[in-house]
Formats: C-alpha cells, structure tokens, sequence
C-alpha cells in the first residue's frame, strides 16, 4: 500500500527571485484559504510593483485541488502560470498563491528560459517559507447515556482524539476530531458497543 500524501499550507508569506541575462523575477508567496482573499493579494502586488512587465500568478487551495488557477499575464503560454504551479505541485503545497513579478532586461529568454526563471523564482520563494503539515480529519459526534459513559471512555483511551464540544443533559453528547486514517477503526469498536456515532459533515 503506497505511503499517504499529506500536503502543507505557508504558515506566513516568504519572497524568492531569480535572474537571467538582465532580467528579474520577484516570487512572493502568500497563505490563501479561499479564493476570495486571492485577488487581494494579487492587487496589493500589482500596486507595489506596478512598473513591472509582468504579474504572473497560480494558486492550488483545498486538499484535494478544488481549485486551482494559473495566469502567464502576457507570457508566451504555458511559460509562467504553468511553472509556477508545478514548483507548488512538486513542494505537494495546497492553500497557497504565488505571484511572480518579472521586469524584462532587454534580451529575450526564449520558452525553455522563461518556464525555468518563473518556476525558479516560485521555488525560492516556496524554500523561503515556513509550512504547517495538513493531517485530514473526521469530526464525529457520539451520543449516549449516563451509564455508558465508562464504555466510551474506555475506547477513547485507545485513540488519540481533539474534543471540540461536549453536552450533557439528559443525555450525553461529544464532539470530537481524530485523524482520518485511524476513523475506521474507532468507528468499528463504537459499532460493537451499538453506541451511535455520527459523521459531521464539513
């Protein structure tokens, strides 16, 4: 069975650069978790290098590449948008956006030049970063009562979990986080014991 991947997300922004006969690329990283906070972002770099030739851009947010998106902004196609994103795909990164900022120097670089300065430029400034590892998670509520309550404990005790909220009333009802790969097998142990356990949807 082949190793799980488990993407990372920047913690803060990070910048690289890269040159090449005269001409110089500016990559800024920034942590994104949804798409609206990306053409901020993308403005805010716009307006501080707005004497730039270039604004090239390509974000990847969601755990399973929900969205993804690239722009050469006026590049030969596939020669910015594209390498930036395969330095992100390569780093196995996901909620971030890199912006590469280019100011021509006069000699052109050709295709195989330009989808090697911007995937540098990215490359940079991903290694510039700081990243959190991303673990998926189950979230699952379990209900049941007061006598039971030795029964859940004991199976707890087997399983590392993250309490998020807890009720108890007439009956009793916790909320809890464990990491996706070890759900299965809890699951199975509360199915023995016939104690309700629920899924939350995220």
């Amino acid at each position: 069975m082949e190793d799980e991947v488990f993407f990372s997300r920047p913690i803060t922004q990070s910048e690289g650069s890269f040159k090449d006969r005269g001409s110089k690329f500016f990559a800024f990283a920034f942590p994104v978790r949804e798409i609206e906070e990306v053409n901020d972002c993308i403005q805010q770099i716009k307006k501080k290098y707005h004497d730039a030739r270039h604004h090239c851009t390509a974000y990847r947010i969601g755990m399973e590449g929900e969205h993804i998106y690239t722009n050469d902004d006026g590049e030969p196609g596939n020669t910015a948008g594209a390498p930036i994103l395969a330095a992100i795909r390569s780093a196995e990164l996901t909620d971030i956006l890199i912006v590469v900022v280019r100011y021509f120097g006069g000699i052109k670089l050709g295709v195989r030049g330009l989808i090697e300065a911007y995937r540098g430029a990215a490359e940079d400034a991903i290694a510039q970063g700081t990243f959190e590892k991303i673990i998926p998670k189950t979230t699952f509520t379990i209900d049941f009562s007061y006598p039971q309550t030795s029964e859940v404990n004991q199976i707890l005790h087997f399983f590392e979990t993250e309490k998020i909220n807890a009720s108890y009333t007439d009956t009793c009802s916790i909320t809890l986080a464990i990491e996706t790969k070890n759900f299965d097998k809890l699951q199975q142990q509360f199915e023995l014991a016939r104690i309700p356990l629920k899924v939350l949807e995220e």
